[in-house]
């Protein structure tokens, strides 16, 4: 009640409207912080021109009452009306429009300069700058081609081929088919792949160069996710996995036997690992090898086995239909001794497409998505394999029936054999991604001609035009973005590793960016197609199909939960590294003085637009994250080893702490990667890829802010200067939004959805 008794004399005392935004502001969200009201009354306390009877009339807006929504909507009306007259420049601070509405005194505009700074006031929430008129500031323009050949990196002629057979018409995504005719024509499209050579580009030294290693394969996998992704999922069950576990656990001998029939798809195959009782635990999968002697004229050979139900294997991509070879994964068993999961190749049908004696075929049915793959089911009964069936590289059986590794360690042994897939992995995220990319793709350019609504008097207004809808697409084509530069870093370390090389680091972030990556996917693909309304439900459109195809990639070649805890144990280890490595106490202090920088007041204060706009705080507050989530599970882990519990128990029971701290790498990691790739930039693309970039840290931070305020990292102001800042950034992108999906390079011939075109002939919904 004081409140609106006191609004009449506010609005009408020229002295007091230096004020007004800042009174509006302190109470727009509902309510006022303590700190806030201690900071507005030293500033009203400490003016030494403000008369007792204006004073008391400001101190009544200070009650701990909010005031009611009536007075509050006269009091932004007033502004509103004060403002009408300003110029642009003088919207953009507190300071200017005060100068402009009242005349005031260096002291007072000292104090309100303080107070914009302190309270973590910006121009975008400002009354008065974005009510009456869009943000004038003039944006960068910059040439899509650029920011092309930035995300096409080293392997562009690669993926210029593989976007020439995407734009073929004979090879545009089918939707709307039966699984048999879906999966008779993606056989036909891996036919034509592979006789214009890009299956061979999977094994280089053996059946291509050897110079780029694989990078030519993974930039292929990578650029067919932007086609029927049944398609790509096929290819790389085919030259990735099944060929893939050739290349990397075989044999020299055995790579040259089998590598160039798989590259021409004259030994189509599949990868059976996976068993329906065992996922991803692969380590106890239960489908047996046993070595037999030889006995009497009858060599020495190996037995394989399904002992049970659970131990079928399950999900095999090409197993339902097309493979003739698989490589299956099971417990290698010599004498009465266990040696742990190997690799073996196994015939499983004939030239006619008939089941071999023993082997047991069946297709795992009707899937969510990619019923151009036909998945399959495989049992073994006590099928006769020779010797030569085990892939040789890590390990061998003589004829004499004596088992011998390299490796003497079997756990060591057994993730040195897993660690040689981590391509799959790679591959696995960036082709999501591709899906991802061209989700927003048809979305933006969807939004940027659908209007909708808007003043009477005016057209109705776009779709991107909307805050909300902005809030919807542009958090996502940022993290499209980060995680692109995110992969292509870890995919170059994976392309440059030696083969000695302990790789275990890698391999974890490697885990963490598939999980990360194809969680993301899976979100925006769905807020594209809820962007697109009732048109995203068409499978015209392709983003139905495209959601659904994608959804799988968040459980295969590793459960993401799965992964993102592989991720956080290996930052653990390596935690346990650097402490017997550099000392407790000299470690400990490093990381205090970093939590110190960041968490001193009068640097937590720091609110001003360009210091949460920086890359250097934004990575500094998310590393610093990432450091305490990490200190903090390491203890709780160590506390319950140190009380003699089982280790596994112990990681259970700190579990979703390391979640937490798995995603906290993650951020940092896409963070991280957008900030160097906007580095080799040059030009007005520069500009705007720092904005994007800037967009993707702060959704981040605004992400986590709870977890900042809890932990005592800054105060109310700055996780107020990160909201606002964020549907900032949304209206300095909007305009490029467009140009930004085009330097994805997606051929016309996979945006065949009607929406996705802005064509003026085409219809206007």
């Amino acid at each position: 009640m004081m409140a609106a008794m006191t609004l009449e004399n506010l609005l009408h005392e020229p002295e007091l409207r230096p004020f007004l935004p800042l009174l509006y502001l302190a109470w727009a969200d509902g309510s006022m912080g303590r700190d806030e009201r201690r900071v507005i009354q030293a500033r009203i306390d400490a003016q030494p021109w403000l008369k007792p009877r204006m004073r008391v009339a400001l101190e009544a807006w200070l009650a701990d009452a909010p005031p009611d929504a009536v007075t509050l909507a006269k009091l932004r009306e007033a502004i509103v009306s004060s403002v009408g007259t300003l110029s642009s420049e003088a919207r953009r601070s507190l300071v200017g429009i005060a100068e402009s509405i009242a005349a005031l005194d260096g002291d007072a505009r000292e104090a309100l300069d303080e107070l914009e700074r302190t309270l973590g006031l910006s121009s975008t929430e400002l009354a008065l700058a974005r009510v009456s008129e869009p943000a004038t500031t003039p944006a960068p323009s910059f040439d899509a081609s650029r920011v092309q050949e930035l995300l096409d990196g080293r392997f562009a002629g690669t993926r210029d081929r593989a976007r020439a057979f995407l734009a073929a018409p004979q090879h545009r995504s089918l939707y709307g088919v039966d699984s048999a005719t879906h999966r008779r024509e993606v056989y036909a499209w891996l036919g034509e792949l592979a006789k214009e050579g890009f299956g061979a580009l999977a094994y280089p030294g053996v059946t291509c160069e050897a110079a780029d290693g694989l990078g030519p394969f993974l930039a292929t996998f990578e650029t067919l996710g932007l086609g029927d992704l049944s398609l790509a999922v096929k290819f790389g069950v085919q030259f990735g996995l099944w060929g893939g576990s050739v290349y990397f656990l075989g044999t020299p001998e055995q790579q040259r036997a089998y590598l160039p029939r798989v590259a021409s798809l004259e030994a189509p195959g599949c990868f059976a690992m996976s068993e329906v009782g065992h996922g991803s635990n692969v380590a106890d999968l239960e489908t047996l090898v046993r070595w037999v002697p030889k006995s009497g004229e009858v060599e020495g050979h190996f037995v394989l086995h399904t002992p049970s139900e659970s131990a079928r294997k399950d999900w095999a991509g090409n197993a339902a239909l097309h493979a003739r070879w698989a490589t299956v994964f099971a417990q290698l068993e010599v004498g009465e001794q266990r040696h742990g999961v190997h690799a073996f190749v196994v015939p499983i049908r004939d030239a006619k497409g008939e089941a071999l004696p023993g082997i047991r075929l069946g297709d795992v049915g009707h899937k969510l998505g990619l019923n151009g793959v036909d998945n399959g089911r495989i049992w073994f009964d006590h099928v006769t394999i020779p010797r030569d069936a085990l892939l040789g590289r890590y390990a061998s059986v003589s004829a004499e029936g004596v088992y011998s590794s390299p490796i003497e360690s079997p756990s060591r042994r057994f993730f040195t054999m897993l660690g040689t897939l981590v391509g799959g992995r790679i591959a696995v995220a960036t082709s999501g991604m591709s899906a991802a990319k061209l989700g927003l793709a048809i979305a933006i350019r969807y939004a940027s001609a659908r209007r909708q609504f808007g003043a009477a008097s005016e057209p109705e207004t776009l779709l991107l035009d909307y805050p909300s809808h902005q809030r919807r697409l542009l958090p996502h084509l940022a993290a499209a973005y980060a995680f692109h530069f995110a992969l292509d870093d870890v995919r170059e370390r994976f392309l440059a590793r030696e083969p000695d090389d302990d790789t275990r680091e890698l391999e974890a972030e490697v885990a963490g960016l598939k999980a990360g990556a194809t969680w993301h996917v899976s979100a925006a693909l769905q807020a594209c197609r809820e962007a697109c309304g009732g048109q995203g439900y068409l499978s015209v459109n392709r983003l139905a199909d495209a959601r659904a195809d994608t959804d799988v990639f968040t459980t295969f070649e590793g459960d993401n939960t799965v992964l993102m805890q592989l991720l956080a144990k290996g930052l653990l280890t390596g935690f346990k590294k650097q402490i017997a490595e550099r000392g407790a106490l000299r470690f400990v202090a490093s990381h205090f003085l970093d939590s110190v920088a960041l968490r001193n007041p009068i640097t937590s204060r720091d609110t001003s637009e360009e210091t949460f706009r920086a890359s250097a705080r934004q990575l500094a507050l998310l590393e610093l994250r990432e450091a305490m989530l990490l200190q903090s599970v390491a203890r709780r882990v160590q506390k319950r080893i140190a009380a003699k519990a089982d280790p596994t128990i112990a990681a259970n029971e700190v579990q979703e702490h390391l979640l937490a701290l798995a995603g906290a790498h993650v951020d940092v990691l896409t963070l991280r990667a957008f900030r160097d790739a906007v580095a080799r930039t040059n030009g007005e693309e520069r500009e705007v890829l720092d904005r994007l970039r800037a967009l993707h840290g702060l959704v981040l931070l605004e992400k986590h802010t709870a977890w900042f305020l809890e932990n005592g990292v800054f105060e109310a102001g700055p996780a107020r200067t990160i909201r606002r800042l964020v549907p900032e950034l949304f209206a300095e992108i909007r305009p490029h939004a467009v140009t930004l999906t085009d330097a994805f390079g997606i051929p016309d011939n996979c945006l065949a959805a009607p929406i996705a075109f802005s064509d003026p002939a085409r219809p206007r919904w």
